[in-house]
């Protein structure tokens, strides 16, 4: 998976952020929608590209790679992707708050919905085939905006609410960089096995299942003893996105 720079983008708009290298950011006014954006100028600005759109109750944002290896099995980094973001949120978090997923791209905090992700490709990308770019891109929820009744929405919530004080665009964007970063090199030089590990962690199951990541990341769960267990088909939920309110661009409440 490969992160190396190719140009160098500015923009006026939106926080600074302490990114590393290879990373450039890219900033979006407010209407701006970071995924869709990433995706367009996916195929010219290369990898290492970060879209920040600069919402106030939300951190939204999407990375550009280039994977080195077939898309069917490039598709597990969104997997990188949502432990890096689970990871950078622990970071910021209040002393006893769960970060754990809704498989696949769903971030709960103590149960709540507060996020996702996602993953985009070439439409005429071949599954056996390196793709030219993949986009993982991120949505979390920090406020919520119009007034809503206490209680009405208890499956749902935000980082305010949760009790992360004073964590700015910039904090959460730029921990995630550097775990994401992190990841990766754990994935080139011990394995996807390593990125499995640190998501499954955070993957709660029902007491004696166990959970393992296919080759071309499809969840495997099993009891122990069992030969036989249950497969869950990774590509239909990325296509699906079921966590995205399409009118808002944020989590649904």
């Amino acid at each position: 998976m490969s992160l190396d720079p190719r140009i160098r983008l500015r923009s006026p708009y939106g926080p600074q952020i302490d990114l590393p290298p290879p990373y450039r950011l890219v900033t979006l006014r407010e209407i701006g929608d970071a995924f869709a954006h990433a995706v367009r100028i996916a195929p010219e600005d290369g990898a290492g590209t970060l879209v920040l759109a600069g919402r106030f109750d939300l951190v939204e944002f999407a990375l550009v790679l280039e994977p080195d290896e077939a898309l069917r099995t490039a598709r597990r980094t969104v997997y990188a992707g949502m432990a890096a973001l689970a990871d950078a949120l622990a970071v910021h978090a209040p002393p006893n708050k769960l970060i754990q997923f809704d498989w696949p791209d769903v971030v709960l905090v103590d149960g709540a919905l507060v996020g996702g992700g996602r993953l985009a490709w070439p439409a005429d990308a071949a599954e056996d085939a390196a793709p030219a770019w993949l986009v993982f891109g991120a949505t979390v929820r920090t406020a919520v905006m119009e007034p809503i009744e206490p209680g009405l929405h208890p499956t749902s919530s935000a980082l305010e609410d949760e009790g992360f004080e004073d964590l700015g665009t910039g904090q959460l964007v730029a921990s995630f960089a550097r775990h994401f970063l992190t990841l990766l090199d754990a994935w080139q030089e011990r394995g996807f096995s390593a990125v499995a590990k640190a998501y499954l962690e955070r993957l709660p199951l029902e007491f004696g299942l166990r959970g393992a990541i296919a080759e071309n990341g499809d969840l495997m769960l099993r009891r122990a003893g069992e030969a036989d267990g249950e497969r869950r088909s990774l590509l239909p939920r990325l296509t699906e996105v079921a966590w995205l309110d399409r009118e808002t661009g944020g989590p649904k409440l």
